[in-house]
């Protein structure tokens, strides 16, 4: 169930967001953050409990969604990691185009999600 990205090219289609289907595209697009994923999905099912709300599950399948979205998409990954090198720029207004841009690419990927 995926849109075709602007630029027409996918690593794979948009998977589902459900934790089988995330889990599945994670490991193809960015196998080393599965364990990362695993532990935050551990913290969401806990604080779901203890809060007695599903907004911890939500935030978690929309958080790796759109980050899997910027793996999935050549074009958003290469903005993404161009971004985040200059986050620490010397030059204050490139450091700030930075983080404007990886916003855009975040605020872009949860767009796509949210479709």
């Amino acid at each position: 169930m995926s849109t075709a990205a602007p630029d027409g090219h996918e690593l794979i289609p948009r998977p589902e967001k459900t934790p089988d289907a995330l889990r599945a595209a994670l490991a193809v697009v960015a196998p080393a953050r599965l364990a990362e994923m695993q532990e935050q999905k551990d913290a969401a099912f806990a604080l779901a409990v203890e809060w007695q709300s599903l907004s911890p599950v939500r935030s978690w399948v929309l958080t790796w969604a759109r980050d899997i979205e910027i793996a999935r998409r050549p074009d958003l990954a290469a903005r993404y990691k161009r971004a985040e090198r200059h986050l620490e720029d010397e030059d204050p207004d490139a450091a700030h185009e930075a983080l404007r841009e990886l916003s855009a690419v975040l605020d872009e990927a949860l767009r796509a999600v949210r479709e």
